[in-house]
């Protein structure tokens, strides 16, 4: 953990607080995600969510850091880490046409594990029995919900295309981590999260740009346009800084397990809204996958233990 002269750090307890408030809000984004999904262009929603993030997230980076324009070569290697954040979302609001809140964020505790995967490969790092034992757990869970535990489906491999398409998505998510670790510069990570906003912008401007000026604007659904600001805000600004913090405190790792909370936090979330609960076979898959937020924890915990 981080030490300042003259202060003490939280309780761990207030930082695991504070992720699992990240991961609510992150759960939120599959639901709202299907609730707008079909209202616009998936590459004009996604262009919408970070135009408002890069406008809102501006004057916090003018603010703190010298925000000068980066170098051709910094822009490049911005464009790149978000090329794979726009490949994501973009893929994620075509899948949640064709598949469930639900089945997107079961899919989505794959992430880590398969980011662990690329870090073998780019970095050499060890996957670990603990990483690895969270991975199968949610690999095992995601089968149960995907194929709703019908063994024939599962070996017949009848997928549902949504659900093809978001792990597609996936597989580009997983890049974001080690992109981020093979192309940081020692800039601070909110210029560098700026800037892979506005990169991302571009990419999706060349995607859909010509698109803008046929859409009729003023016909678009205002909870359209509502689910866009609260994407933009609550799960993506916000829960910037709420990951930034604990990053401080608890490490990369222990944060991105959170994500093995998502399917459970998805059925809160349609239960609360008035939807009636998936069949008992779909609850045993997710809850399949909650002890890899513990597993990863507790290799973490004692990695950080052994670390002089």
């Amino acid at each position: 953990m981080p030490q300042s002269a003259g202060k003490t750090n939280p309780p761990t307890w207030i930082i695991h607080c504070l992720m699992l408030i990240a991961s609510v809000l992150v759960a939120t984004s599959f639901t709202v995600g299907k609730a707008i999904a079909s209202g616009l262009d998936p590459a004009v929603l996604t262009l919408l969510r970070f135009s408002l993030a890069v406008l809102l997230f501006f004057p916090y980076v003018r603010k703190k850091f010298d925000l000068t324009r980066p170098s051709l070569a910094a822009f490049f290697r911005y464009s790149i880490i978000s090329g794979a954040l726009v490949g994501f979302f973009w893929l994620m609001f075509i899948s949640l046409q064709y598949t469930s809140a639900l089945n997107t964020g079961v899919i989505f505790t794959l992430v880590p594990g398969i980011s662990g995967v690329y870090s073998a490969i780019l970095f050499k790092e060890r996957l670990g029995k603990y990483r690895l034992g969270a991975l199968v757990l949610a690999l095992i869970g995601a089968l149960i919900v995907i194929f709703h535990g019908d063994i024939d489906k599962l070996l017949a491999m009848q997928l549902n295309s949504g659900d093809l398409i978001f792990f597609a998505g996936c597989l580009l998510m997983a890049f974001y981590t080690p992109l981020i670790k093979l192309l940081h510069r020692g800039e601070p990570m909110a210029i560098m999260t700026f800037w892979v906003l506005v990169t991302g912008c571009c990419w999706l401007l060349l995607l859909s740009g010509y698109r803008l000026f046929s859409i009729p604007w003023l016909d678009v659904a205002p909870q359209i346009y509502a689910g866009i600001i609260y994407l933009a805000i609550f799960c993506t600004i916000i829960t910037f800084f709420l990951t930034k913090i604990c990053t401080m405190y608890i490490g990369p790792t222990r944060v991105m397990a959170y994500s093995y909370l998502y399917p459970p936090l998805v059925i809160l979330i349609d239960w609360v809204a008035g939807h009636a609960l998936p069949p008992a076979i779909t609850l045993f898959g997710v809850f399949i996958i909650i002890p890899s937020l513990v597993i990863v924890q507790m290799g973490a915990g004692k990695y950080n233990s052994q670390t002089p």
